[in-house]
């Protein structure tokens, strides 16, 4: 799965716990611990969920999650309030505001990786299934495997996880560096003539003779998967 979760905490050991663990189960994870620069890292890539503290420095997790649900572009975001305060009025208050579920501190690492996973099957399910299909072309994570009709496509562990990045959303145009921090990761620097290079090379490889070309190029922009592959 490569589900980008956003973190929103600033107790130091609980957002290494919840890295860990997230990325562990193959979720891309991205923290902080100010509400003040949440709007900024939304903005900057929409995350599939967010698990948002209650207790924040400056602006109150309460807030941020007010603020999300007032602007059309992220009012749909899952929120997950993570907070000390268990009485009955406030998770009721969190809900109101427009949190998604609840979970009150100390909580069960194995229980909040359910919730977030029950959630994300609901409102993306191509977040987390195993196998993602369009047209032709069929990606199974379990596996690794990808094949386009009745043959077996060889990628490198790159371009497996540049096409299944690209599938997960097909129409949504990603600027290379987009693409570079969801690929390869804020800590490896890489130049962005890197992803000209490995799209040139999934080309390639999907496709053959006649064979339509599924990844689609915008000038200036980026990269999609043509989400009008496979129709027709």
């Amino acid at each position: 799965m490569t589900a980008s979760i956003l973190i929103v905490e600033d107790e130091e050991p609980i957002q290494i716990l919840l890295t860990y663990n997230l990325q562990a189960e193959g979720f891309r994870v991205r923290a902080t611990a100010n509400g003040e620069d949440t709007a900024h890292l939304v903005n900057e890539e929409r995350p599939d969920l967010i698990l948002l503290d209650w207790m924040l420095p400056g602006i109150s997790g309460i807030e941020v999650c007010r603020l999300l649900r007032s602007r059309p572009e992220t009012r749909d975001i899952p929120v997950i309030m993570l907070t000390a305060r268990g009485e009955e009025n406030e998770r009721v208050r969190g809900l109101a505001t427009g949190a998604d579920d609840y979970i009150v501190k100390p909580f069960s690492v194995p229980e909040l990786l359910a919730r977030i996973k029950t959630i994300l099957r609901r409102v993306n399910p191509d977040a987390i299934a195993e196998r993602l299909k369009a047209g032709d072309i069929a990606l199974d994570r379990r596996t690794r495997r990808v094949t386009r009709a009745t043959r077996d496509i060889t990628l490198s562990p790159t371009e497996f996880r540049l096409l299944e990045y690209l599938m997960q959303s097909p129409g949504r145009v990603y600027s290379r560096s987009q693409l570079l921090d969801a690929v390869w990761g804020r800590d490896i620097y890489v130049d962005e003539r890197t992803v000209d290079v490995h799209v040139g090379r999934l080309r390639k490889c999907l496709k053959r003779g006649r064979e339509i070309d599924p990844i689609r190029t915008v000038r200036g922009m980026g990269y999609s998967f043509d989400e009008r592959f496979g129709r027709g």
